[in-house]
């Protein structure tokens, strides 16, 4: 949806048009990989790009519906002739091409900016590549002229598809290209707010004079979108203009007392815009706040209130419940996100002239919207980088004894509060001694060799600027632009690691949240300071053992556990908090963990667990760099403000 747009037209034309260009790239994308168009494939093209002719048109942006018309000749001229022998890679070019220029001008629109870009040079493109194919496939034309016919139809459109009239109008407005001498009823579809009534009741109704065959016009009503069913019938007899008007006008009469008392149907679906949705959830949490603050108010201490806490029980059992819908509502599937990938894959494999196959697994797997807009780019890296630099060239594979095809595998699955995106190829693997020779060169690692795990060598690829390629090419290496991935997974409390085996592939995994705004807590005390640590980093908590405590060779503290070491992490010394408790064994050990790395952390004590509503850090906070390890804040049942522990920061300038 359009956050700019006021105007409820335009938003669903952005909305409907980005839907139908998604699905046209991943039909043109699939009909490529099995070398051949399948009729019911064609079919759909022509069907998107009629569709988006027409509504471009109502909404007078004429390049984009002009374009939208070249393609839709094209393609109605292969499905009608069957062109066997098209060159359908040039095909799927020509279509991929006039898709992105409309893509970006649809985001124009989304901007707030007129669609001002020329489509003239793509139009006489495709129209060049329509008139190759008539040299060769035209049959051959009889000069007679066709016979009309009339028809009547009557369209119904799904329930809550909304704006009925509109869709009639559209409609009207494409069938003047094959049809002419045409009547329809409602009349005023466009000016009279109980035309849509009337024909959620009624259907569109519509009588026509065409040369067209009875199929050619059934294919052409049966394109429209939102269509739930048809009617057309080929009237027996030729009838005259007048006749035609007279029925017209009887059914217009009839109609017109039926739609004072015709209802509004059912919706099953609605499109909400998601700023609304953001604020519901805003709302929710406030209230989830509210209701910790009422029952943990302090008035209510040593009181024996049996009914009270009945009821209180018996409001969070329903605040919980809301709270699990609104979130419901927020989730969608990776699966559109991650279908995109595959016109990276083909696009970059065509013009790498490498073999490239795309594996997705568990594109069910749902996340928050927030959340999805946040990993696109991110995965258009990792996809891009994987084809350029990981996948070899069918030659280098062959001698390898690889297939000559490489996959790249993107799958997303459920780890519980998080969801895991892994991004795994067959190609050559990370440059280990490469890698570890630029990271040392460029001052990225201090440490001996010797200290250092696989996993911690190739992570430094995600720093800024770093790429162990001599040359600079239009997709470049791994390493630039991979510090963007780790900076926008990391904007979303998510992590991000590697692995790589030489010559069998590389590995990636994204570790996301479900969800930015709400999140289970532990709440921990130390002097008068009050901190959130997210419960899925905390691993177990106790009390310090005598004698287990020491320090390393650094004079870092490491608490000895179970025949391990772990370094331990002060909060009153980190955050220059006044506190009575300052010895280890007076105090509390939480443990937490982040990407196999493990954290005591010590404090005064713990407050509890409870679910806690994220909110950002405000900037007067965010200014002072010694408190980094801070990933935001919310507010606590009494009221208080408690800071939410950011643990992979904390763990990063620990170890």
């Amino acid at each position: 949806m359009s956050e700019s747009s006021q105007d409820p037209m335009m938003d669903i034309y952005i909305f409907e048009t980005t839907q139908l260009l998604e699905q046209l790239e991943q039909i043109i994308i699939n009909s490529e990989k099995s070398s051949s168009f399948q009729e019911d494939s064609i079919n759909e093209i022509f069907r998107i790009m009629h569709t988006i002719k027409g509504s471009s048109a109502m909404m007078l942006f004429q390049d984009i519906s002009m374009l939208s018309h070249s393609v839709e000749d094209l393609i109605y001229f292969v499905r009608k002739e069957k062109c066997i022998n098209a060159d359908y890679s040039v095909l799927s070019d020509i279509i991929l091409e006039s898709l992105d220029f409309i893509k970006g001008e649809i985001q124009k629109i989304r901007g707030g900016s007129k669609p001002d870009g020329s489509a003239s040079d793509l139009i006489t493109k495709n129209n060049s590549f329509l008139a190759s194919l008539k040299e060769g496939n035209l049959g051959k034309e009889t000069g007679e002229p066709k016979k009309k016919k009339e028809f009547k139809a009557v369209l119904y459109f799904e329930e809550g598809c909304e704006m009925e009239n509109i869709r009639a109008y559209a409609v009207i407005h494409n069938l003047k290209e094959i049809a002419d001498e045409i009547y329809y009823i409602p009349e005023n579809i466009t000016d009279d707010e109980k035309s849509a009534q009337a024909i959620q009741k009624e259907g569109f109704q519509i009588w026509l004079k065409s040369d067209r065959s009875y199929e050619e016009i059934h294919h052409f009503f049966a394109q429209t979108i939102f269509l739930k069913d048809l009617e057309l019938a080929e009237l027996p007899q030729p009838e005259q203009t007048q006749k035609l008007q007279d029925e017209t006008q009887h059914a217009a009469e009839q109609n017109g007392e039926a739609a004072h008392n015709s209802l509004l149907s059912h919706q099953n679906m609605i499109s909400v815009n998601v700023d609304k949705l953001d604020k519901l959830m805003d709302f929710v949490g406030e209230l989830v706040i509210s209701e910790a603050m009422l029952t943990n108010n302090s008035d209510l201490k040593g009181l024996s209130l049996d009914s009270f806490q009945k009821s209180a029980r018996q409001h969070r059992k329903i605040i919980n419940e809301l709270q699990d819908i609104a979130m419901s509502i927020r989730m969608v599937p990776l699966s559109m996100t991650f279908r995109k990938m595959n016109r990276i894959v083909r696009d970059m494999s065509k013009k790498l002239s490498k073999q490239v196959d795309l594996k997705i697994i568990g594109e069910e797997t749902e996340v928050d919207k927030n959340i999805i807009e946040h990993i696109s780019d991110p995965l258009m890296h990792l996809i891009r980088n994987s084809i350029d630099h990981g996948i070899e060239p069918a030659e280098e594979r062959k001698v390898k004894g690889k297939a000559e095809t490489g996959t790249i595998t993107l799958e997303a699955k459920n780890s519980g509060g998080d969801v895991l995106i892994i991004i795994k190829d067959d190609g050559r693997g990370l440059n280990r001694e490469k890698i570890l020779s630029r990271a040392i060169e460029t001052g990225l690692i201090t440490r001996p060799e010797s200290e250092l795990t696989d996993k911690e060598i190739y992570s430094c690829i995600f720093q800024p600027g770093f790429s162990t390629k001599d040359e600079v090419t239009e997709y470049s290496g791994r390493g630039v632009g991979m510090d963007v991935v780790s900076r926008n997974i990391g904007a979303i409390g998510g992590t991000i690691s590697i692995d790589s085996v030489p010559d069998k592939g590389t590995t990636i995994i994204l570790k996301i949240p479900l969800t930015l705004a709400i999140m289970d807590g532990m709440t921990i005390q130390t002097g008068k300071a009050q901190y959130t640590i997210p419960i899925i980093s905390i691993k177990e908590s106790f009390k310090v053992q005598e004698g287990s405590v020491m320090a390393d060779i650094n004079g870092q503290e490491m608490i000895m556990l179970r025949g391990d070491c772990y370094p331990v992490l002060r909060l009153h010394a980190l955050f220059k908090i006044k506190t009575e408790i300052t010895e280890l064994s007076q105090g509390i050990i939480v443990m937490v963990e982040h990407e196999g790395k493990n954290l005591c952390i010590f404090t005064d004590r713990l407050i509890g667990e409870q679910q806690v509503v994220v909110k950002a850090l405000p900037d007067y906070i965010k200014k002072f760099k010694r408190l980094r390890g801070l990933g935001g804040c919310t507010l606590l049942g009494d009221g208080s403000i408690s800071l939410i522990l950011d643990i992979g920061s904390l763990l990063e300038n620990k170890i």
